[in-house]
């Protein structure tokens, strides 16, 4: 349920501005495909580098902004970083969006006459 700017759930409240910055962390392609990868399994950094086909340096700035969307959480081991899903914000996602599939249809539009 969204209230005063603010997606009210169980849990924490979270703003508006929080559900827009993870909506644009799902937004591009390679940040799915690690989502992707990180469903099944956790894994570091040089595996979702190698399983991507992408530099560290790239794939760290996409890591990031999916880490600072609270999308993943990570671990360190030794010198190698893990990541994995953060399950409990996708669900605030699909709570948010499950609020509009279940909201009365809107009216259709009538003229200002």
């Amino acid at each position: 349920m969204v209230a005063n700017n603010l997606m009210v759930t169980p849990a924490v409240p979270v703003t508006n501005a929080v559900m827009a910055a993870r909506f644009h962390a799902l937004s591009d392609p390679l940040r799915l495909q690690v989502i992707n990868l990180l469903r099944e399994q956790e894994l570091c950094v040089c595996e979702l580098c190698e399983q991507l086909a992408v530099n560290q340096s790239k794939l760290s700035f996409h890591l990031k902004i999916l880490k600072e969307a609270e999308l993943l959480k990570s671990r360190q081991e030794g010198r190698w970083i893990y990541y994995r899903l953060n399950h409990s914000q996708f669900g605030v996602l699909e709570a948010y969006l499950a609020d509009y599939h279940h909201s009365s249809p809107i009216s259709t539009y009538q003229d200002c006459d």
